[in-house]
């Protein structure tokens, strides 16, 4: 009920900005599209939006669990077009904004205005963050038919969070801020759906290849991805759970996790379940525990009892190939000389994420579970997250790359193709180059 409240709101709020949209562009795009790119250096997954007026290309790290977009204003942010966003109006109470800036000791610029509703921006590579000012300005992105990508079309006021130079540490070099497609009034997704009036779904494809562009969709299929296969057409879904307790580094008191958790009830190695304590896979009253996704952690994390029992059940089961000096982040390394290669990758053992039933499973295969450290080293590619962590499994990149995963606001509910490498196709293959 208060889902349905809070979109009507921002519905409500943005409807005057759709009509301009709508009177800029001439026609309903369906949905949009941006490009993701990933960075060989940090292996963070990167975007880009135009911004401003004139507008200037705007490179992001793309945060899945972020609450919202936030970039540097501190430096060279030049627009006539920005717009402050004033204390008690409906668009901090939008925001959630649990704090007003009254004054601001210096000249009036981007990021330090009188009377201005603050949010918290939050560098959640570094785990830092910050007082910033929501503020207000041009955004030019692709829509898409889900094939190609089509006419370029404007939202006016698109909602952000100024940040302070000083939360770009951590980043990959250039970039100027976060996009966060988390589950708040104003992310990305968010904000799109409402002003575009499409459905309240968006969709990411990483890819695997430093080299070649991965896709993210805003609204509804079709995902099309060369030869002509549309992914969303053959997708397993599982519920998307709330957690009640935000997991930012800082937030206002009661405000609910911005990120997206699964539940995942055991998980099996070649069919066999790994005997694990599995109260550390429910979420508790304080909001630690759980499964979440996250694109800002390059590969799974798990709670230190669930990574022991993981790995020894997967050396296990590949006890016949020799074992050799671990690489770090990485605690299990094998001689790839005596590891086969298939069309979903090194031929080890399967691994699966139970969900809701055993028949609902998200299957993860070699070109997911291992990486390449060196030509004759493959490792088992997840890492060990310590004895008490904020949550116990961190779904991470490198296990969703080259898989899609569409996430249904509205429904609350995650959709996922499992290993796209099957369908002789990759998150590649989207055709950025042809318009339809």
């Amino acid at each position: 009920m208060a889902s349905s409240f809070h979109f009507l709101l921002l519905c409500s709020l943005l409807f005057l900005i759709s009509s301009q949209c709508i009177a800029k562009t001439s026609f309903h795009p369906k949905a949009l599209v941006l490009p993701i790119t990933k960075d060989s250096s940090t292996l963070q997954y990167l975007t880009h939006i135009n911004q401003r007026t004139p507008l200037v290309p705007i490179k992001l790290t793309l945060d899945l669990g972020g609450q919202f977009l936030w970039v540097d204003c501190e430096q060279g942010y030049v627009s006539s077009t920005f717009k402050p966003v004033q204390c008690n109006t409906s668009q901090c109470t939008l925001a959630r904004s649990g704090a007003c800036t009254e004054a601001c000791y210096s000249a009036p610029k981007p990021g330090c205005n009188n009377n201005t509703c603050s949010l918290n921006p939050d560098n959640t590579v570094t785990h830092t963050s910050s007082m910033g000012e929501l503020s207000q300005d041009v955004v030019s992105i692709q829509s898409t038919d889900g094939s190609n990508p089509g006419t370029k079309v404007s939202m006016p006021n698109l909602l952000f969070t100024c940040g302070s130079t000083f939360l770009l540490k951590g980043l990959t070099r250039g970039v100027k801020g976060m996009a966060g497609l988390g589950r708040t009034n104003i992310s990305l997704p968010y904000q799109f759906s409402a002003a575009f009036r499409f459905h309240r779904k968006f969709a990411i494809c990483l890819s695997s290849s430093t080299r070649s562009n991965g896709v993210m969709f805003f609204g509804d299929g079709p995902y099309v991805l060369l030869p002509n296969i549309d992914v969303s057409q053959s997708l397993i879904y599982t519920p998307l759970i709330k957690n009640p307790v935000s997991t930012a580094s800082s937030y206002f008191e009661g405000e609910p996790s911005a990120e997206y958790f699964i539940k995942v009830r055991s998980i099996k190695i070649n069919g066999k379940v790994v005997p694990l304590n599995a109260s550390l896979l429910a979420i508790n009253k304080a909001g630690d525990g759980g499964t979440k996704i996250s694109s800002v952690n390059p590969y799974t994390v798990l709670e230190t009892s669930i990574y022991n029992a993981f790995v020894g059940a997967f050396i296990k089961e590949l006890a016949n190939v020799p074992r050799v000096a671990s690489v770090a982040p990485f605690g299990a390394c094998f001689s790839s000389k005596n590891i086969g290669s298939t069309r979903v990758g090194p031929a080890v053992p399967q691994i699966d994420l139970v969900l809701q039933s055993n028949s609902v499973y998200w299957r993860i295969f070699g070109a997911n579970s291992m990486v390449q450290v060196s030509s004759d080293v493959l490792c088992l590619g997840f890492v060990d997250g310590g004895s008490n962590p904020r949550t116990s499994i961190v779904i991470g990149g490198h296990q969703l790359e080259d898989n899609l995963l569409q996430f249904d606001l509205a429904t609350s509910r995650l959709g996922f193709s499992s290993s796209l490498l099957f369908r002789q196709t990759t998150c590649a293959n989207f055709n950025f180059t042809s318009h339809s």
